[in-house]
């Protein structure tokens, strides 16, 4: 679904900034969007008679739009993208919280766990807030330090291209791999083809109706085949 109808001229102030709908993003974090939705969304619960709320871990770039579909901007993605991975090695959401909360008032950083800083300074940080939260799954110091040095790793943030040590874009093959690109500043984000501009999906679903031809989607969007394929295994690792 569109977030912008026809007409509604908000689509030229969000150039730049990009936009995701949340099961996309979810799909592109590596996450269940179910989970997507309480961490940036926040959620409710019944404790006995009283109804528990829970805060959305930061207020993601279209927090205050009002759009037919929660979406999301780039900043917020690839910040996503390291809660999802903190959550995939069982940190629990007490302490992910602690974690960027932390971060971001000692890095300065609206999107702390994507700073550049965090891959080095981040495992104090990560430390610190374990021990604030009391995490009972990882009360041995030696665990804590294994589990860190695995999620936070130089490959996490190898397809990432910063400017003034902001997060860019992002070339999510990795690698050192840069056909395929989500940048904020061509087509509000969209995962194209860099070198022509061409959406990944839109490559996918002819590449699917040519018999799977690369070399024919190639000369129909006058690529190169090895774009082609790139797309195919972007849209089936992350998109699909």
């Amino acid at each position: 679904m569109e977030p912008f109808g026809r007409g509604d001229n908000r689509a030229m102030n969000f150039l730049g900034t990009g936009i995701y709908p949340l099961p996309l993003a979810a799909r592109l974090a590596g996450a269940d969007v179910r989970k997507v939705r309480r961490w940036l969304l926040g959620y409710e619960w019944r404790k006995g008679d009283k109804t528990q709320h829970s805060d959305p871990l930061w207020p993601t770039q279209y927090a205050d739009e009002e759009l037919a579909q929660p979406h999301i901007g780039f900043q917020d993605l690839l910040e996503l993208r390291m809660v999802a991975a903190f959550a995939r090695h069982g940190v629990s959401l007490v302490t992910i919280r602690a974690t960027a909360d932390a971060a971001r008032d000692i890095l300065k950083s609206d999107y702390p766990l994507t700073a550049r800083r965090f891959l080095t300074d981040g495992r104090r940080i990560f430390l610190d807030a374990i021990a604030s939260t009391g995490e009972p799954r990882m009360e041995d110091v030696t665990r804590r330090q294994y589990v860190f040095r695995n999620i936070i790793t130089p490959s996490l943030y190898a397809g990432i291209e910063y400017e003034h040590d902001q997060a860019k874009r992002w070339f999510p093959l990795g690698k050192g791999k840069k056909t395929i690109v989500l940048d904020p500043a061509i087509q509000f984000g969209t995962p194209v083809v860099r070198s022509a501009g061409v959406p990944t999906d839109t490559l996918y679903a002819s590449y699917l109706s040519e018999g799977e031809d690369a070399a024919r989607v190639a000369r129909l969007f006058e690529i190169k085949a090895a774009e082609v394929v790139d797309a195919v295994a972007f849209e089936r690792q992350y998109a699909h």
